[in-house]
């Protein structure tokens, strides 16, 4: 570090001495149409001279620089030659033929892996070069005379390159780049940022302080591809960056085109940052100003929204739309992707739908069990069911029926609850999930995924008692159909105004019961039992067979009848929508097979 400050005093000396014409021979001045500009720029009027003051630090390419590159006709004309050339071997031409300052030098090391990347050309040849090692001799003996955006573009490129980090040259180059942090443009700044992010991630040193001087000169922030660029790349290493890029990003919104609309919500999506006022207003540009979408951007989307649970039903509309007349000509993944996320975002659009059924009669051979697996998946928590669901449902089980054992067990569990809530569920099926050799494998797992995994098999095994007459068995055990309450589960809104409203109904606590856990799996927020005239009697003296132990012995009273209160309880959608959910349809009609009248609450 004290030979590097030594050297740059050297230069500034230098640089003052030679600040008098009379002190430089006449071949080495300026040619004469140049010397005005020189003169109203004090700080650089020669262009043999590359000093290092620190104003010349305040920009990418700053005044003196740009004085610098037009004011030396061999200096153009090396710049032109590296700029043209069209392989390793120009570029290392260059440094035999001309004498090279720092720059030049590193300009070539630049365009040597511009070309590798282009032509994705072996680096290993170029770093082994000896004629390379001069370039990188040339940088760095002479560092802190390159120019701040070529110092950038340099870092970059030995990244690129695969310069090994260790070597004391790219330390060199790295340590001059932390220097001269505070008098980076932010442009640099973001586009080194960009580059450290992918190649290196969180663990960069220099990275990390470049985010630093992002976070603090954000009001610098201008220009839709540099917000869009941090946004998409950057963001998720710095959440104080992001909220700042989400602020700017909605002051620009009216200004982002397409593209740039589509890498911000898959960035918010990525990141799992749920920004409302800028999805808001990204979804009104969307709709407003960008009549036609393209496939690309129309599965971007779906999967944005999908991921975030944002729910705006005009561009869904909108997307449902203009993606019905691709089906045909997309791909077994594309057809997937795009149910899914509508079915995340439980938006039934009935053409799109219909469309992807017969997309999936038309295009068996080419679907994988998985991609039929995920169609039936989506269509069952939309409650969907094709217009020629008999056609649909015997493709289904024709393409699967050879496959179930080759299904893993959740996918297995998955799928045939799925036929049960769209009530296509046979013997075959029942009696794979239900068999105890099965189910005993998740017996005494008390992980989150095995507590769901028993919960659907519960599901399971009360469609297969409710709605399967033919069925004979297998069923689960007694002792599995005990669903433990989740941990620290808290009394919503609607549930305390249920209670409330009930307490007055029921005249004694003896008359209703909250919160029952039936057998079949689902939960009733309410019950009670009235008789013919409607009026409540006492729970606790009629037999329970919903309940895993009964309290009472009693059959009902001629007239009476049971009365279960099922919450419905989803603020983004409308009371209308609710039977789209396929788990909430399917839990309606167990309950109601066990002889309930049922009452939603919502």
């Amino acid at each position: 570090m004290a030979a590097r400050l030594v050297q740059r005093c050297c230069w500034r000396h230098l640089g003052a001495f030679v600040s008098t014409p009379s002190a430089v021979p006449a071949s080495l001045l300026v040619p004469a149409g140049k010397v005005v500009m020189a003169r109203a720029l004090p700080q650089a009027p020669f262009a043999l001279f590359h000093t290092s003051s620190p104003s010349s630090w305040a920009d990418g390419f700053s005044v003196k620089e740009q004085v610098e590159d037009s004011g030396n006709p061999e200096h153009k004309v090396i710049g032109e030659l590296i700029e043209t050339a069209t392989s390793p071997q120009e570029l290392f031409q260059l440094s035999e033929l001309h004498d090279l300052n720092s720059n030049q030098a590193s300009l070539i090391i630049t365009q040597l892996s511009r070309l590798a990347a282009e032509k994705k050309l072996e680096t290993g040849s170029i770093l082994q070069d000896e004629r390379f090692q001069q370039l990188i001799g040339i940088t760095d003996d002479q560092i802190s005379q390159v120019w701040n955006n070529t110092l950038v573009n340099l870092l970059k490129s030995l990244y690129s390159l695969g310069v090994d980090s260790s070597r004391r040259e790219m330390q060199s180059v790295e340590q001059e780049v932390l220097w001269r942090l505070r008098r980076l443009t932010f442009r640099q700044l973001a586009s080194l940022a960009e580059f450290l992010a992918v190649k290196q991630g969180k663990e960069s040193k220099l990275l990390n302080e470049v985010i630093k001087k992002l976070e603090l000169r954000w009001t610098e922030l201008e220009g839709t591809r540099t917000v869009v660029t941090l946004m998409a790349k950057v963001g998720h290493i710095s959440p104080t960056l992001m909220d700042r890029l989400e602020d700017k990003a909605l002051e620009l919104a009216e200004q982002f085109n397409l593209d740039d609309i589509r890498k911000i919500t898959l960035a918010l999506a990525y990141q799992n940052r749920r920004c409302v006022p800028l999805l808001r207003a990204l979804s009104y540009h969307l709709i407003q100003k960008h009549p036609e979408l393209s496939l690309n951007i129309l599965m971007d989307l779906i999967f944005a929204y999908g991921k975030l649970n944002f729910h705006q039903p005009q561009v869904f509309q909108k997307i449902a739309t203009d993606l019905h007349p691709h089906i045909s000509t997309m791909t077994p993944v594309e057809v997937t992707r795009c149910i899914r996320s509508f079915a995340l975002l439980k938006w039934l659009s009935l053409p799109l739908s219909e469309a992807i059924a017969q997309y999936a009669l038309d295009n068996t051979k080419q679907l994988s069990v998985a991609h039929l697996c995920s169609i039936i998946l989506s269509f069952a928590r939309l409650n969907f069911q094709p217009s020629g669901s008999e056609d649909f449902f015997n493709m289904v089980h024709e393409e699967l029926q050879d496959q179930l054992d080759n299904l893993e067990p959740h996918l297995l569990t998955d799928l045939v609850w799925s036929l049960c809530v769209l009530q296509q569920a046979k013997a075959p099926y029942l009696q794979r999930v239900l068999a105890p050799e099965f189910h005993t494998r998740i017996r005494g797992d008390q992980s989150l995924k095995a507590q769901n995994l028993r919960l659907k098999l519960i599901h399971i095994n009360a469609a297969a008692k409710l709605e399967s007459p033919d069925y004979r068995g297998p069923f689960l055990p007694a002792e599995m159909l005990n669903v433990a309450e989740p941990a620290g589960e808290k009394v919503t809104l609607l549930q305390s105004s249920l209670r409330d409203a009930l307490a007055g109904v029921l005249g004694s606590r003896d008359n209703g019961r909250f919160d029952v856990r039936t057998i079949y799996g689902w939960q009733i927020d309410a019950e009670m039992v009235v008789n013919n005239e409607n009026k409540p009697l006492p729970l606790k003296d009629f037999a329970a067979p919903h309940l895993l132990r009964s309290e009472g012995t009693k059959p009902l009273p001629p007239g009476a009848r049971r009365v279960a209160f099922l919450r419905w309880e989803f603020p983004c959608f409308s009371n209308r929508s609710k039977d789209l959910l396929g788990r909430y349809v399917m839990a309606r009609r167990h309950v109601q097979a066990a002889g309930f009248l049922v009452v939603d609450v919502s």
